[in-house]
């Protein structure tokens, strides 16, 4: 789709002068951010009205230069610290709107106090800043120098605005927000997948293709405790332990990137093969803090479903989320009878309609079926939501024909016509009776 705003990340090689240059930056940024924010501390605290954004960058900035104590914030860009401002501000609007209840998913704490060290530091470049991309390659910013660039990639137009980035291993990082002009849209294919995610398998396709997962952390967590067990040896405050601190960073930045770059791969794949993608609502956050909270955050699965939700939308691809309520592990994807609650341990499975049922594969069968059931093949939404049957009510239907499937769960394809399609479509109008009647109940 033409006009998607994307992020392209690349790595660059500042020399010591324009280190030196950046960090100054990062910390006048980090002190305007703490005096604003200490600003509108105090006058809450004073019983006076909310600083507005225009006031508070005068008193912040163009004062505050003024001042003795402050003078050294003119040596800086000052677009760079407008940016730290305006990062505040939208912290604050992110906390009032969610303590309104007009913004969705977790409350959100109000702003803290930025730490010089943080782990992370950036600044922000706008195109008032009149940064520029050279000829020679070299990202020119202003009041830090011309700085080399490692291109992987060419941008795709003019980029609107560049962040410099410090990560906790020490390396810098160029993010240029750029937006796309051209049309990327795939040709459409015939095809469709719900996908379910799992812990073992990574993701299992309703097609039956299983991606076993890597487990990235779990490999290298014998390194990863061999770092941290000499990082607890050092005395603190020595150098020797910020080197120590930057090993062990270094490591898990290592793991953070492979496990990026296999889920892009996958994405890819995936939106590249398939008009329209279905996946499971997951709570990531709640099974975050369960007995397997390593192994989920190990999987990755909200980065995962993240990259496949902008990338459907970017080349043109139908993706949609089905209600984490929605029992597709239990319900047969052949009649729509609901089981019993089964322990994990439980793969396989067999309905009292004589189906014989792997539990992962099943489950993203039903997912497909219930993502199609909400919504057509152009993505848009045909009915209300989800509204799960319940269980006395999803009824057998007897004349829904059952789709043949080897041993693998791959389609069996006769006379050139895949025989899956007439199941799919059986099993899409089973759920959207499923849910009209659910409705007409409540």
């Amino acid at each position: 789709m033409s006009g998607v705003q994307l992020r392209y990340n690349y790595r660059i090689t500042p020399d010591a002068v324009q280190r030196t240059a950046l960090a100054q930056a990062f910390g006048c940024a980090r002190v305007v951010y703490n005096d604003g924010l200490k600003l509108r501390q105090q006058a809450r605290e004073a019983g006076e009205k909310y600083i507005c954004d225009g006031d508070l960058s005068k008193l912040v900035i163009t004062a505050a230069k003024a001042t003795e104590p402050r003078a050294w914030l003119g040596e800086v860009s000052a677009v760079v610290l407008q940016q730290a401002l305006a990062d505040l501000n939208t912290a604050y609007r992110n906390f009032f709107t969610s303590i309104s209840g007009k913004r969705q998913g977790r409350k959100i704490a109000p702003p803290r106090y930025r730490s010089r060290k943080d782990n992370r530091q950036a600044i922000r470049f706008t195109k008032n800043a009149r940064f520029t991309v050279l000829d020679n390659g070299r990202l020119r910013l202003p009041k830090i120098g011309d700085v080399a660039v490692r291109w992987s990639r060419s941008l795709p137009s003019e980029p609107s605005s560049v962040t410099v980035i410090k990560d906790a291993a020490g390396r810098y990082f160029a993010s240029f927000v750029v937006q796309t002009t051209l049309d990327e849209t795939l040709p459409p294919v015939d095809s469709a997948i719900g996908i379910d995610l799992g812990l073992t398998h990574f993701a299992v396709m309703s097609d039956g293709t299983k991606v076993t997962a890597p487990k990235f952390w779990r490999r290298a967590a014998r390194k990863l405790q061999r770092l941290q067990q000499a990082l607890s040896r050092k005395q603190k405050g020595s150098n020797r332990r910020k080197k120590a601190v930057i090993k062990v960073a270094r490591a898990h930045a290592q793991v953070a990137d492979t496990r990026r770059d296999w889920q892009h791969q996958l994405s890819t794949a995936i939106i590249r093969d398939n008009q329209a993608v279905y996946v499971e609502d997951l709570c990531v956050v709640g099974l975050g803090r369960t007995r397997l909270a390593k192994s989920v955050h190990d999987a990755g699965w909200a980065s995962f479903t993240g990259m496949l939700e902008y990338k459907a939308a970017r080349y043109g691809r139908t993706f949609a989320r089905v209600d984490r309520w929605f029992p597709s592990t239990r319900m047969c994807s052949d009649c729509g009878r609901i089981s019993d609650k089964m322990a994990l341990n439980v793969r396989e499975w067999d309905c009292a309609c004589g189906s014989h049922h792997d539990r992962d594969v099943n489950a993203a069968k039903n997912i497909k079926a219930a993502g199609q059931a909400d919504f057509n093949d152009r993505g848009a939404q045909v009915r209300l939501g989800l509204v799960p049957a319940p269980r006395g009510e999803a009824v057998t239907h007897p004349g829904v024909a059952c789709s043949p499937r080897s041993v693998e769960g791959i389609s069996v394809l006769q006379g050139g016509e895949d025989v899956n399609s007439t199941a799919d479509h059986a099993r899409t109008d089973i759920w959207a009776d499923v849910y009209s009647v659910s409705r007409e109940t409540l």
